[in-house]
């Protein structure tokens, strides 16, 4: 499962590595999940990560956010969109999470990768 990411240029972080390398068949079928979810409908893969980016934001993963920062660039999203797939949540889940996922994209920012 992490080898199909990693061919397309996304790095693994070494905890679901390890994970996924002690239960291989729950990564396969998230795998799988996730390949299916993103085929279900007309989407790009910019807008499911800016969608992903903002539920992140509400739920308070910041690993996760930072996951999607990552793809959203990689999918052709600019900063300034992603800054506003965060700020779009503001009025929803309140001030203080929406300025902690500002702070997880500015990591991410600032790691360039």
């Amino acid at each position: 499962m992490s080898k199909q990411r990693e061919k397309k240029g996304h790095k693994i972080p070494a905890t679901f590595k390890a994970f996924i390398a002690k239960f291989p068949q729950l990564g396969e079928a998230h795998e799988s999940i996730a390949i299916h979810v993103e085929k279900a409908g007309p989407l790009d893969r910019k807008t499911c990560a800016l969608i992903k980016i903002g539920i992140c934001a509400g739920g308070g993963l910041d690993s996760a956010l930072r996951s999607h920062v990552r793809r959203a660039m990689q999918n052709g999203a600019s900063q300034a969109e992603i800054e506003q797939a965060i700020l779009l949540a503001m009025n929803t889940i309140g001030f203080p999470r929406t300025v902690a996922a500002w702070s997880w994209a500015q990591q991410q920012f600032a790691r360039g990768d």
